[in-house]
This record gives C-alpha cells, structure tokens and sequence, in this order.
C-alpha cells in the first residue's frame, strides 16, 4: 500500500493535492472535518484513480481528537507521504484578538502538524523512507496586518520543519516546505490581495515533491510567489 494523508482536502490546495495524489496511484487517507466537501473530495478521489480512499473525520483544533486520529492512521502501516496543508487565517488586529482564537489557530495550523507528524514518523522510520511536506505560506516570510495568529503560525511551521531535517538525516525520510503565495482559494478572499496562482498550481508542486523531487531537497523551502 502506498499511502497518502493530506489534511483539509475538502476544498482548496487540500483538495487540489488529493486529486493529484489520486491521479498518481496513490491511496488516500484525508484528515479535517467531515462535511460534504470532504466527501465530494473522497468520491471526485476515487473517480481520479485511487485505489482506495478514506475520510478520517476530525478537528484539528482539537488535540486529542487530531491524536487519537494520528494514532488510527499510524496503525494502518507507514505513510508514504503526509501533507500537513490544513489551516485557518482569522483576520483581527492583535488587540482585538481573542486568546481562544489565538489558540485555536495554532492548533490548526501548528500543532495539528506536530501530532500527525509525532505519529507517522516512526513508521516512516522503519521503512528508510517517506516524505512529509509542510504546506506553509509567504506569510512564513514576512508580516501581515491583522493577520498575526495566522503569520505566527506560518513562521513556526517553517522552523519546526527545519529542525525536523535536522533530526532525519541520513534516515531517508525527507521533509520541506512549500510556500504559495496568493491563491485563488476561499481563504484568499476578504484579504485584499489578488490571486497569482490557482490551487492546481500548488498541488502539482507539492505532488513534485513528495513523488519526483530528488532527497537532496531535504529541509528545503520553496516559495512561489506567482504570475
């Protein structure tokens, strides 16, 4: 079995990249919460070629809901690949920002990542192999009024990356960072910035290099900044 999880594939880059997987051969585990978009995801999958697809119903702002998820995939043998591409961008000046949706973002978008990728890693391990990518954003680079939960996070996913490809050479098992840049997605909307790029853009960069690109892109960051 050649497994894929991707989280937050019912609509966006998520969806994009499980569709790309799927054309690719590989089976899918999707992660985020259940909805018809996550289904319509798992079915359009199937129709894409994958072998075998399964929506894994959980809310990544829930820790121990996202663990004990971590711990039902890692049960299913290694993971091939695992992209961390879930999340959430609230926009609220810093003063006006909720601790619980301070909280929340970075379980989502952080947190949720650490416990997935806490639980996949072994298996990976044993086999010699596996890739992990982080889908983070060009806010991982920069700052952005309003937006500094969401930033925070970003930035954080970029250096826990690094430090796990510190911590996994010489293992096989490879891990990166993608970066897009504006997207024409849901979560593009409201920010005032205007799409350079579509999700298929993003999706077949992170299917690149999770399938094709060369190990010695390990503990890379890729940023695309569009057209």
């Amino acid at each position: 079995m050649t497994l894929a999880v991707v989280t937050g594939a019912s609509r966006g880059i998520g969806r994009a990249t499980a569709l790309e997987l799927a054309h690719r051969g590989l089976e899918l585990a999707l992660v985020g919460r259940a909805s018809p978009e996550q289904n319509e995801t798992v079915e359009l999958a199937r129709r894409r070629g994958s072998p075998f697809v399964r929506a894994f119903a959980c809310d990544l702002a829930d820790a121990v809901a996202t663990e004990r998820v971590a711990n039902e995939l890692a049960a299913l043998g290694p993971t091939d690949v695992l992209v961390n591409n879930a999340g959430i961008a609230p926009r609220v000046e810093v003063e006006a920002t909720a601790t619980a949706v301070w909280e929340e973002t970075l379980l989502v978008n952080l947190t949720a990542p650490f416990l997935l990728t806490r639980a996949l890693l072994p298996g990976m391990r044993r086999e010699g192999k596996g890739r992990i990518v982080f889908v983070g954003s060009i806010s991982s680079t920069l700052g952005t009024a309003r937006q500094t939960a969401y930033v925070a996070s970003k930035w954080g996913i970029v250096g826990f990356m690094k430090s796990l490809a510190e911590e996994l050479k010489d293992s096989g098992v490879v891990t990166l960072a993608v970066l897009p840049g504006s997207t024409s997605t849901r979560m593009l909307e409201g920010s005032g910035f205007e799409a350079r790029m579509s999700a298929e853009d993003v999706a077949r960069t992170i299917v690149h290099f999770s399938l094709d690109a060369p190990a010695a892109h390990a503990g890379g960051v890729i940023e695309m900044f569009g057209v």
